[in-house]
């Protein structure tokens, strides 16, 4: 299959390509990652279930964001909106973010002043303020085809020009990126007490005057701040350098002295201050959010990891058969301390050669249990090993499935077989 988006995840996730398109067909296909894991390694390449939660994520991202870049094409085909240079930029675009900055100015939204301006007729008047080609005319002079019975005065019809001149500003692709980058870069969080709230056990008091640069915010730090804001004990704001913004707009869309550039100067201030900064700021406060629940759980599954990595049984060294049939049996062998000392492989039909691993695996590394996965084969891994246990001398011994029965202890001696303290085994 010669997909772009495959070639483009292969070439993120440094795969081959034939083992990227078969992995996203059985996810497709509904099968989940630890069966994919399990049973199909053979399309996969062995890819683990951290490469596949990786590949599936990717995956799923890319189709969305080319579902969106088709959606947002098709609406702006439909409104007459789609120039030569927008669709450039919209088929250049790598993330959701940058698709939804392009199509900020034409996404239907609820009424705004600029709008209502729009529907008083005064567009091309704010157009006439961008494009700063007015010549010698006054303010009344220029407003003046513009006036009527909604639109009275110069004052009013300025207002308006002003206001639609302030979402056009507020609504640049190019504007919200660069200042969304910069804020991300030298913004701080800032974080009070709000007035009147409840915190008998002080519990958020390391944040009652709290600042912090952004970009040097720990992750257990916003969720506590998150979940101090929702318990409505804290104030959060963004602390960003306005100001400079403002000027720098300023000096982008109004760089001269005249009337023009002053209306010019007032409806930027206005645009960035009522619609750009919070916009900003909700979109850099999800970000921080999203980085922190993402590493929130990656911090719950290492120490889920290290709890299930603990010896299975202290003092014990173990051995773990994990059954199965077309793949085979997988064989692990863990000391006193939970370390992997060797691992293999065996297949339940070639039975003698099977035997012959599992006793020379047990006589080696001093195995004490052997634990059997409760599975596909597991009765017949389970039959495999009790021979193993007999022709060792170990009596009528029989392996057990975890979770069933009580696991076979082998003594270092191979001469002697036993079950577990009491006769009833190891949980």
């Amino acid at each position: 299959m010669n997909d772009p988006l495959y070639t483009q995840l292969a070439h993120e996730l440094g795969l081959p390509l034939p083992q990227v398109v078969q992995t996203a067909a059985l996810l497709d296909a509904d099968n989940t990652i630890p069966f994919i894991t399990r049973y199909r390694k053979e399309a996969t390449g062995g890819l683990d279930e951290e490469q596949l939660q990786r590949l599936a994520e990717r995956l799923s991202y890319l189709r969305h964001l080319e579902a969106r870049r088709a959606e947002v094409q098709a609406a702006l085909e439909a409104g007459g909106h789609l120039t030569p240079e927008l669709a450039r930029s919209l088929a250049a675009a790598p993330t959701l973010q940058v698709i939804e900055d392009l199509y900020l100015p034409f996404r239907p939204k609820r009424r705004t002043r600029a709008q209502v301006a729009r529907e008083m007729g005064l567009a091309p008047l704010a157009a006439l303020l961008l494009e700063r080609q007015v010549g010698a005319q006054t303010p009344d002079q220029l407003a003046a085809p513009f006036l009527s019975t909604h639109v009275p005065d110069t004052a009013a019809a300025l207002a308006g020009a002003r206001a639609i001149v302030a979402e056009h500003m507020a609504e640049t692709a190019h504007v919200r990126q660069s200042l969304r980058e910069a804020t991300r870069r030298t913004a701080a969080l800032r974080v009070a007490r709000k007035k009147d709230s409840q915190d008998a056990q002080g519990v958020y008091q390391l944040y009652y005057e709290f600042t912090q640069a952004l970009s040097a915010l720990p992750p257990h730090r916003i969720l506590a701040i998150n979940r101090g804001e929702r318990e409505e004990v804290l104030v959060v704001d963004l602390d960003a350098n306005h100001e400079a913004f403002i000027s720098s707009l300023q000096r982008r869309y109004a760089p001269g002295t005249t009337w023009v550039d002053n209306e010019l100067r007032t409806a930027v201030a206005d645009g960035y201050k009522r619609l750009l900064a919070p916009a900003i700021e909700r979109e850099l406060r999800n970000e921080l959010t999203e980085r922190a629940e993402r590493h929130a759980l990656e911090l719950f599954a290492a120490n889920l990891r290290r709890l299930l990595l603990q010896p299975p049984l202290r003092g014990r060294v173990v051995l773990g058969l994990d059954p199965g049939y077309r793949t085979g049996c997988k064989l692990a062998v863990v000391d006193a301390t939970g370390k992997h000392l060797f691992g293999d492989l065996i297949y339940l039909h070639q039975a003698e050669r099977a035997k012959a691993t599992l006793a020379q695996l047990c006589a080696r590394w001093g195995v004490q249990i052997i634990a059997i996965g409760n599975g596909t084969a597991s009765r017949e891994a389970e039959a495999l090993v009790a021979e193993v246990v007999r022709e060792a001398g170990g009596g009528e011994a029989p392996a057990s499935q975890r979770n069933a029965k009580p696991p076979v202890i082998f003594p270092p001696s191979p001469t002697t077989w036993e079950r577990g303290p009491g006769g009833e085994g190891h949980p």
